[in-house]
């Protein structure tokens, strides 16, 4: 399978990774739920190429992640705002930082520490389900095919045998 082809899968993980799988388009949200909002903090945070931080931004743009608005005239300016499709990936990059403090944070500790401002606590994000709100893991639950794929989990086992 080709990269411009994850888009047209019917895999929910193919389809966003086609949108979010690289690792520049990973640290530009990162700075963007820390803060940053504008093409040179983002140049300046991650050292990167300005034309894979221009393609980064227009692909965020037109797949409705991010808006961009302009913030100076003469010459004109902008800045990102990530839009409700955006803020919809919190829980996505939350848990990458928890399982990198678990597993990479070293003696030193986690570098960024999150903070509930609602309750005053420092947190870790917990994944529950939306009906009985328990924890889930892995091992609590099971993939079903949906309603316009019958038969698509089938064929992916089949591939493994």
């Amino acid at each position: 399978m080709k990269w411009q082809d994850l888009a047209q899968q019917p895999c929910s993980v193919a389809r966003t990774l086609a949108v979010i799988g690289d690792r520049w388009t990973l640290m530009i949200l990162r700075d963007l739920f820390l803060g940053a909002n504008r093409f040179e903090h983002f140049q300046q945070s991650l050292g990167i190429p300005r034309t894979t931080l221009s393609e980064r931004l227009r692909l965020l743009e037109r797949e409705g992640v991010v808006r961009k608005l302009p913030y100076q005239e003469k010459p004109t300016r902008y800045k990102y705002r990530l839009t409700a499709k955006g803020v919809d990936l919190y829980p996505v990059l939350i848990t990458l930082v928890q399982w990198g403090d678990k597993y990479y944070a070293g003696e030193a500790g986690p570098p960024v520490v999150h903070h509930h401002k609602r309750c005053g606590h420092d947190f870790s994000a917990v994944l529950t389900c939306s009906e009985c709100n328990g924890a889930i893991s892995p091992f609590e639950t099971e993939p079903r095919s949906g309603a316009d794929y019958p038969g698509l989990l089938e064929q992916r086992a089949n591939i493994k045998a």
